[in-house]
């Protein structure tokens, strides 16, 4: 077994929370080591498709029978077809074991599943951060708004945020560099609910998409959007915010990053007389050589389940239930979003409207519901996303006919559709978890990891009052011909294709209650920090993207504080 050079920091994983770790590391002067499991993908020159139109494309885009049979589980995620496959990994390349249904998504190369978000950012309140304590159904967090606020706003100038500022308490403002706009259907309805509630706004969504731009995005060589709605194939020109278009040549520029592909880490060494890590075991993909590479600091971001993984798998004499696992919850209280719901309906009128490009975000109404009062039904809040659209596509599959009349018919939008969804917070609870298998091995000798995630009562009452509250506000704006669906029961729609699964390594004050301390440092091993999802105590309603890079760029500069200050 080799030993290798050492390095201030080791960051494992290179996705969005990865990319801001070296970011900040490299940026102050650190040498930092990225250890990246999957091969490099670089910014335009490996985005094979992004220029492809879709006629191009031997299947035209679709899914291969292959596809279907050889990845059941990652082929079921929205943005995967034969356009991206190139950024997934198969199914075989790391197999694990479903104790009960879950469908891990991963992507395993630089940059991550960056080059695969949905790009949805919005800040979280302290209604998020202090609901757990308020309404009994979690651990406390260990930090409030105010200790976010600053690294929301840190990362979002340098990200470029599109949206407004739109004032709601419980989804603060985001520092932005213009928006996209609503159509006049969105508008409409946007206007019934702020003429009839109170307690809820419709606002156009915040994403990390660049409808305008400022000097901090033009320095990273990035541009404006083009509204071309192929993000999922790599962006040529910078428009959305991905590791490998923003913060990885940011870093590497410094001079202070070294990046390792094709590397997986097995775990993280712990050394019994210093009570710190010394550093991480790492697999070669390509030769299954074993290395160890040295570090002041280790950062995992290898995203939730992985993270999780490796942890469990750093076992010592110390530690023989995994790195700091003394209390035995790592792995627990994995949760996720509840996506399960959705609503659609047309809309009258508006025939001489239509819209311009594919806007790469919808409507949101923040959360409503146990924000300022508890609700007797359920616990734990929601918020609504929808979009209005004029029905082109469906109506050119329902039409007979050959010729130039009927392509021509195909080009006559039909009439308005609305299409509204839920994104709801899954509780965390003890019993939803992943954990190692005993026995069972992948093909590079890694315990296989068993997920055992499902769920509950809670989040069923929360989609019924989904489907009331929504289709009351569809039906007063004017829609009709409104159906629900719950998406589990019709299309067997599993936790984990969300892709915001957190968890298993939780932040909290309490050693006894936690694994994390409020900087995102094992209680029990001060020098490893978690900054993926994995450290998340519960998952609030908004998208966890934003959070989860800010919490890392808090982090890393604490840690760099206290090297510097030679407390690590």
């Amino acid at each position: 077994m080799d030993r290798e050079r050492d390095f201030d920091i080791i960051v494992v994983g290179s996705g969005i929370s990865g990319g801001w770790a070296v970011k900040e590391f490299t940026e102050r002067g650190f040498k930092t080591l990225l250890i990246e499991r999957g091969r490099m993908v670089k910014h335009i020159q490996d985005y094979p498709t992004a220029y492809t139109d879709t006629w191009e494309l031997e299947h035209r885009g679709q899914k291969t029978r292959e596809d279907l049979t050889r990845n059941k589980g990652i082929s079921k995620h929205y943005a995967y077809s034969e356009a991206t496959r190139h950024f997934y990994i198969n199914d075989e390349d790391q197999e694990y074991i479903q104790e009960k249904p879950f469908d891990w998504v991963r992507g395993y190369q630089v940059g991550g599943k960056s080059l695969l978000w949905a790009r949805q950012t919005q800040r979280w309140s302290d209604f998020e951060f202090d609901a757990p304590r308020k309404y009994e159904y979690a651990a406390d967090w260990p930090i409030r708004y105010q200790d976010m606020a600053p690294w929301y706003a840190h990362v979002e100038r340098f990200v470029g945020i599109a949206g407004t500022k739109d004032g709601i308490p419980n989804m603060p403002d985001s520092e932005v560099v213009g928006a996209f706009e609503m159509n006049q259907v969105e508008q409409a309805i946007a206007n019934s609910i702020a003429q009839r509630y109170s307690d809820r706004k419709a606002i156009i969504g915040r994403c990390a998409n660049l409808a305008g731009i400022k000097e901090e995005q033009i320095a990273q060589g990035r541009s404006r959007c083009m509204a071309r709605s192929l993000c999922e194939r790599g962006c040529p020109f910078g428009a959305y915010f991905s590791s490998n278009s923003s913060t990885l040549p940011y870093a590497e520029k410094t001079g202070n990053l070294t990046i390792m592909m094709d590397t997986i880490v097995e775990s993280v060494l712990y050394d019994d007389k210093t009570k710190k890590a010394i550093g991480v075991q790492t697999i070669d993909l390509k030769t299954k050589n074993k290395k160890i590479f040295k570090s002041i600091v280790v950062f995992l971001n290898a995203s939730t389940l992985n993270s999780n993984l490796i942890l469990l798998n750093s076992k010592s004499d110390r530690f023989p239930n995994g790195l700091g696992n003394d209390n035995g919850l790592m792995g627990k209280y994995i949760t996720f979003h509840n996506y399960r719901g959705r609503i659609t309906a047309d809309f009258p009128g508006y025939e001489n409207s239509y819209y311009y490009g594919r806007r790469p975000t919808q409507v949101f109404i923040p959360a409503f519901k146990n924000i300022h009062r508890a609700e007797q039904t359920f616990k734990g809040s929601y918020l609504i996303a929808f979009a209005a659209y004029r029905d082109s596509w469906a109506r050119g599959i329902a039409t007979e006919g050959l010729g130039a009349d009927f392509k021509d018919n195909l080009l006559e939008p039909g009439g308005w559709k609305i299409s509204m969804m839920m994104q709801g917070e899954v509780l965390p609870s003890f019993n939803n978890h992943v954990r190692l298998s005993p026995d069972k091995v992948d093909k590079y000798g890694l315990p296989q990891l068993i997920t055992s995630v499902d769920y509950s009562a809670n989040d069923m009452m929360m989609m019924e009052d989904f489907f009331k509250e929504g289709t009351e506000m569809l039906t007063q704006a004017g829609a009709g011909n409104i159906r629900t669906l719950d998406q589990h029961e019709a299309f067997g729609r599993q936790p984990g294709l969300e892709v915001h699964e957190v968890g298993g390594v939780r932040m909290g004050n309490d050693p006894n209650t936690s694994l994390l301390n409020r900087y995102n440092q094992l209680h029990l091993c001060e020098n490893v920090f978690v900054t993926d999802g994995a450290c998340m105590t519960s998952i609030g309603n908004q998208n966890p993207s934003l959070t989860f890079m800010a919490l890392t760029a808090r982090a890393a500069n604490h840690a760099m504080d206290l090297i510097q200050e030679k407390k690590l």
